[in-house]
């Protein structure tokens, strides 16, 4: 194995596409042979982070236990993408102080077009109150101030996105087109 393990850390709106672009950066660097784990907000919280509500001390539970997974797996070489709308700067902040290798990747889109994405309509259950602590509507996003790449996505396609990502990690050294 000639690379390093990195986090990949998405962060972003419900409906910005971190999930989208994830996966299709999980692809790309599956077919340089890079061994990569994807770790999906939702899905974490479904089966590591179950019985956790949406405060701001869940939340940041919940984004350290993702931070602490994927630690460990960037510790043993492996590039662990991680797709979380991960609201607190601070939160964020301490990962990358903890971590070695933390790539900080904000997509971006305005809340309307989040909204616009969001079919299964919880943009619109927020604000008339059936969700609370609504990311976005109800609770705060706090931008990343200095990430290492900012995805644009209601400018830009998802594969401009991927591209972007994967050409910062090449142009960094973390990746190598023989991973």
């Amino acid at each position: 194995m000639n690379h390093q393990g990195l986090i990949l850390w998405l962060t972003g709106l419900s409906g910005a596409g971190k999930t989208t672009i994830a996966s299709s950066v999980a692809q790309e660097l599956r077919s340089r042979s890079c061994r990569v784990e994807l770790l999906d907000g939702d899905v974490v919280r479904t089966h590591l982070s179950q019985g956790l509500g949406f405060s701001k001390q869940d939340r940041d539970t919940n984004v350290r236990r993702i931070g602490f997974v994927a630690n460990l797996l960037s510790r043993n070489g492996v590039v662990a993408i991680v797709a979380a709308i991960s609201p607190y700067r601070e939160i964020r902040d301490e990962l990358r102080q903890t971590t070695t290798n933390f790539v900080e990747v904000y997509i971006q889109a305005p809340l309307a077009v989040c909204e616009s994405r969001d079919v299964k309509g919880l943009y619109a259950k927020a604000k008339t109150g059936q969700i609370k602590h609504f990311t976005g509507i109800s609770d705060p996003y706090e931008e990343p101030l200095n990430p290492e790449v900012i995805c644009l996505t209601d400018q830009f396609t998802i594969e401009q996105c991927v591209y972007q990502v994967v050409s910062y990690l090449d142009y960094q050294g973390h990746i190598r087109h023989n991973c």
